[in-house]
């Protein structure tokens, strides 16, 4: 077992609720439920009584509780103790492309929750960005969509609308709304799954469901060079964060919403799961969910 394990299981324990317990925890509900049960495979009893419709504990998670708390505040105390000589005003936090206004939000109301820590922020791939967060040389980094979550938590934080991006000289720019199912007979920009497999089958779903299978023109390289060629020949189209299309003035270029369906994806901060959250890291869970609510 490890301190993990037993800060879930108190977690569940004293809100009986697996879901309840995730949003106080600050991760997704699938990793309390993983981790509660190795921690009942290691221990090799049941500490809850699932049904459909509640969540008890068991007479072993009863007579467990007591301990789990007790090494918890022994951990806590152990620490606290040493806490003068941590650097706590430093936050390491990855980013990516595309993140917009959104990022600009998040900062500002991260500055005013925690105004004095300091922030690096570290551009990188998706793939880079997890895997220096798994060896501790980020703290978190945000990132859209699923990707391989050994040795991660990731805490929702936002949901981001997808929009489409076109020539302002098609006749599908004078709509204020774009439905997937009129872009069927134009080329589309994606980035290849190697490079950005959640967004790349979250709009092949799209055209999907639509109706049609789109047909793929290009791979989309850069922000930049896809919207230089996107108003000029052959015309086709691309997707865009809302966020960062409304950062994106383009000459020859319109951004417009999608419907029918509507495309949204998630936005997570992923964290180390071996290691505790740092209260600067919940300051920005909690940045997050008040521009969110905003």
């Amino acid at each position: 077992m490890d301190l993990r394990q037993l800060r879930y299981f108190v977690a569940v324990a004293e809100e009986l609720h697996f879901g309840r317990a995730a949003e106080r925890l600050h991760i997704v509900q699938p990793a309390v439920s993983q981790q509660v049960r190795r921690l009942e495979r290691s221990l090799g009893v049941a500490l809850f009584l699932r049904t459909t419709r509640s969540v008890v504990l068991s007479e072993a998670g009863q007579r467990f509780l007591p301990h789990a708390r007790a090494v918890l505040s022994a951990a806590d105390r152990a620490a606290d103790s040493v806490a003068e000589f941590r650097d706590l005003r430093l936050l390491r936090l990855g980013t990516s492309e595309g993140l917009g206004d959104r990022l600009d939000l998040l900062l500002g109301s991260f500055a005013r929750l925690a105004p004095s820590v300091s922030l690096e922020l570290v551009h990188a791939p998706t793939a880079q960005r997890l895997e220096r967060v798994r060896d501790g040389s980020l703290d978190a980094t945000i990132v859209r969509g699923s990707w391989p979550s050994s040795g991660l938590d990731f805490t929702p934080l936002w949901m981001d609308e997808v929009w489409v991006a076109l020539p302002a000289s098609h006749p599908l720019a004078a709509s204020t709304e774009v439905t997937f199912a009129s872009l069927a007979s134009l080329p589309v920009r994606l980035s290849p799954p190697s490079r950005n497999r959640p967004l790349f089958d979250l709009v092949v779903s799209c055209c999907r469901s639509a109706g049609f299978e789109p047909v793929l023109g290009r791979d989309f390289t850069t922000a930049q060079d896809t919207l230089g060629t996107l108003g000029f020949g052959r015309p086709h189209w691309t997707v865009f964060y809302r966020a960062h299309a409304n950062l994106l003035p383009v000459p020859g270029v319109v951004f417009r919403p999608l419907r029918d369906p509507t495309p949204r994806m998630q936005t997570y901060l992923a964290t180390p799961s071996e290691r505790r959250v740092t209260p600067e890291v919940v300051s920005l869970i909690e940045a997050a969910r008040t521009i969110e609510a905003g």
